[in-house]
């Protein structure tokens, strides 16, 4: 049994940030199964940011969608997650990579009610399109910085979804002008990272529009806010520097997955991308990009932001 629920890297970052005694109170929300109403709420969900470690080494997250318990644990030690074709394609990279073993974080996220679930677990069986995951760490996290949405099903697909995009998907290995332009935009994103005991995880971030902040064509530059000072992702990124994103564009039904690797940055405040006072950043150099859709039949309605987004930088985009 661990004699401390956090593992190196977390416990130096905060450290570094001066609140190891704010993270070790948290800590206590650690659990190694599901508990409670947090089962009925996993049957309820049809959203779900999952992420991997490929064979090559590399992470990819993605956001996987379905009915109303496509994704649920029949008793709270495993996860089982049923794959709608039309909603989780051939071409998403989690599914393309997913394989028996593998080491996966899974964020249950409800963007209406801004509720969230972290699961990380091992996948033990995959049997057609359903996937059996051995649950291996559970914890809540806080509803700051996620935009509330409602989820909304058509009956025909929606236009902006392939308009100029009728191929399934899009790849490359640099930012070019269109992809810049989708993540100067959003306001929603998840990060997967690594830790090799502890396996992989995949967390929110969101904020204003134009809080992603793109460098140059390989790097771009995402702040860390005021959290729960637990610092998993961070954490892992101090140790292994493997790291993806996915980044949502709700108005088209696009979603950007990007794999590559995060550099840490403490030091002053940049007043073009606020951190609210911390003056944590993340930098992630990017290897390879893969542009996917979100399922056609699926719309999102914005009902508000964030009231704990800090500002956007001057010249930002709209969600």
């Amino acid at each position: 049994m661990r004699t401390d629920v956090f593992h190196e890297g977390e416990i130096a970052v905060q450290a570094r940030a001066g609140e190891r005694a704010i993270a070790v109170r948290n800590g206590a929300m650690l659990r190694a199964t599901i508990t409670g109403g947090a089962l009925p709420f996993l049957a309820q969900q049809r959203t779900v940011a999952i992420a991997l470690q490929a064979a090559d080494g590399r992470l990819w997250a993605s956001l996987w969608f379905g009915h109303a318990g496509f994704f649920r644990s029949p008793d709270g030690q495993t996860v089982t997650i049923t794959r709608d074709v039309q909603c989780i394609g051939n071409d998403d990279p989690v599914w393309t990579h997913l394989r028996r073993g593998s080491q996966l974080g899974l964020l249950a996220i409800e963007l209406g009610s801004r509720r969230r679930l972290r699961i990380n677990g091992v996948v033990s069986t995959i049997t057609g399109d359903v996937v059996t995951i051995e649950v291996r760490e559970v914890f809540p996290n806080c509803p700051k910085y996620i935009q509330r949405r409602q989820l909304q099903e058509a009956q025909e697909a929606n236009p902006a979804t392939n308009q100029g995009l009728r191929r399934s998907h899009a790849n490359g290995a640099a930012i070019d002008d269109e992809r810049r332009a989708l993540i100067e935009a959003t306001d929603t994103l998840f990060v997967a990272s690594q830790h090799v005991v502890r396996g992989v995880d995949v967390s929110h971030r969101g904020g204003a529009s134009g809080f992603v902040r793109v460098l140059d064509e390989h790097t771009l530059r995402i702040p860390d806010y005021p959290g729960n000072s637990m610092f998993q992702t961070l954490g892992n990124f101090e140790i292994d520097g493997r790291a993806s994103v996915v980044i949502t564009d709700f108005r088209r039904g696009r979603l950007l997955s990007i794999t590559g690797s995060a550099r840490l940055r403490f030091g002053p405040e940049d007043p073009q991308q606020p951190t609210a006072g911390t003056g944590r950043y993340w930098e992630l150099a990017v290897e390879r990009w893969i542009e996917h859709a979100m399922p056609a039949r699926y719309r999102w309605q914005l009902l508000d932001a964030s009231p704990f987004n800090p500002p956007p930088f001057a010249g930002a985009g709209t969600p």
